[in-house]
């Protein structure tokens, strides 16, 4: 299996294959808007700018599991990250990342690539990178800036042009 198995609510609720971004190097993140980290949105929309042209996608999952930081409803959500935050990557509906409600792509994501504290996601903006194929490559830490991500990115999206 690989990420590009699943679906996922869109956050105007249409369902979505993730195939449809087969090919492409992902930065998946569960966010929230109302978390400390919150400011990262900017730097993730700078990444999938850059990148968006060569191949690289943003996916943004809010969840509202830690400290209530992503109350509001799915259209609520969408306003704050275009209106605070400049967000035109794709952002999905509300999911649990954590808990016996887990969506079935962060249950993929989490047996891939475990963090410090095994596989739970700890906080809000913790990151997964995907390559190409639709393979977990490396979790990031929320505390993980998404400037210091650019060269792995860099370089999925230069050896996936040499190896096809």
């Amino acid at each position: 299996m690989n990420v590009y198995d699943f679906r996922a609510r869109t956050i105007r609720g249409e369902e979505k294959p993730l195939s449809d971004y087969r090919g492409q190097v992902l930065l998946i993140v569960n966010t929230a808007t109302k978390c400390g980290f919150a400011p990262q949105f900017k730097g993730l929309q700078e990444l999938h700018d850059t990148y968006k042209d060569q191949g690289f996608t943003v996916l943004g999952f809010p969840c509202n599991q830690f400290k209530d930081q992503e109350p509001g409803d799915d259209a609520q959500v969408e306003q704050a990250c275009q209106i605070n935050f400049g967000v035109n990557f794709p952002l999905f509906s509300k999911i649990d990342v954590n808990g016996p409600d887990t969506h079935p792509l962060y249950h993929h994501l989490k047996q891939n690539a475990s963090g410090l504290l095994g596989s739970s996601i700890k906080w809000n903006f913790t990151k997964f990178l995907v390559d190409r194929k639709g393979n977990v490559i490396k979790r990031f830490s929320p505390t993980t800036a998404p400037h210091k991500i650019e060269s792995q990115i860099r370089k999925l999206l230069e050896q996936s042009v040499v190896h096809g």
